[in-house]
């Protein structure tokens, strides 16, 4: 039997507190179902959810609600040792947030999914009818989650052509007393300066298509997520995100997944 270590994170005022869940962060945790497949579990107001990074900024959340998928991309196999998921998020249309091919292998009669507006219109007819369409600033709800659909758009000049604003989402869920963050590709907007209350967040950085480690950083420090997971940061400098983190006066715990074979 698989024994975990866990750390109390002090100091949790955040929707978790709100609500009498408890954070913990796990060290060296293993998802006990899935092997090899490493997983940080964390405790919520009636159980616990886990998170696995899968690659890039595609990762999984077994949560009390059900199984999460966000960004599947990679092929069905990719999935092979993963629970099927309750609920797929998509929060763009490019190729390493929806792949139409995973998302076949993966699909099943009980599953829903929420996506952008422009994802929406490329799923053939039959995942339409299970998929909740949402755009910038919409709040709705799959599997029971409250979920809020968050702008993910660039502000720098020479890189408006890659995500310009008002198409792609970001979304923040609220899951057994937690609040999750996932920015899909984006810069360090005013929205997400303007987020509170949020427990995780999964930030990427990358240039050119989303930001620097100062931008994503500094954007931390602002809206002050308890943990942060750098996601979407192939060839990034990881140790200048933690010092500028730190610069900025951030206290989230930065915790890096094995998006790219590496954990720490």
């Amino acid at each position: 039997m698989l024994t975990r270590r866990t750390v109390l994170i002090s100091g949790l005022m955040t929707g978790a507190a709100a609500t009498g869940a408890t954070l913990f962060r796990p060290y060296a945790a293993m998802a006990e179902s899935h092997g090899a497949m490493a997983g940080d579990t964390y405790k919520t107001a009636n159980g616990e959810i886990t998170i696995h990074p899968v690659a890039h900024a595609s990762f999984v959340m077994e949560t009390p609600a059900g199984v999460i998928y966000n960004d599947p991309v990679g092929g069905a196999d990719t999935y092979a040792d993963f629970p099927a998921p309750d609920l797929i998020l998509i929060t763009h249309h490019h190729g390493d947030h929806y792949d139409q091919p995973t998302l076949d292998g993966i699909w099943h009669d009980n599953v829903e999914m929420v996506a952008n507006p422009t994802v929406f219109e490329k799923l053939p007819e039959s995942m339409k009818a299970k998929t909740r369409s949402m755009s910038n600033g919409d709040s709705a709800s799959a599997r029971g989650l409250p979920i809020e659909a968050i702008p993910a758009y660039n502000t720098t000049e020479d890189r408006l052509q890659y995500h310009p604003k008002g198409r792609d989402n970001g979304y923040v869920l609220s899951v057994d007393g937690l609040r999750i963050y996932i920015a899909g590709d984006t810069e360090d907007i005013p929205e997400m300066r303007a987020l509170s209350d949020i427990d995780i967040a999964f930030v990427p950085f990358n240039l050119p298509y989303t930001m620097d480690e100062a931008q994503a950083a500094s954007a931390v420090a602002e809206f002050g997520p308890k943990i942060v997971y750098p996601y979407h940061y192939r060839g990034s400098d990881l140790d200048k995100f933690r010092a500028d983190l730190s610069a900025a006066g951030g206290t989230a715990e930065v915790v890096i997944g094995s998006f790219y074979g590496q954990s720490i």
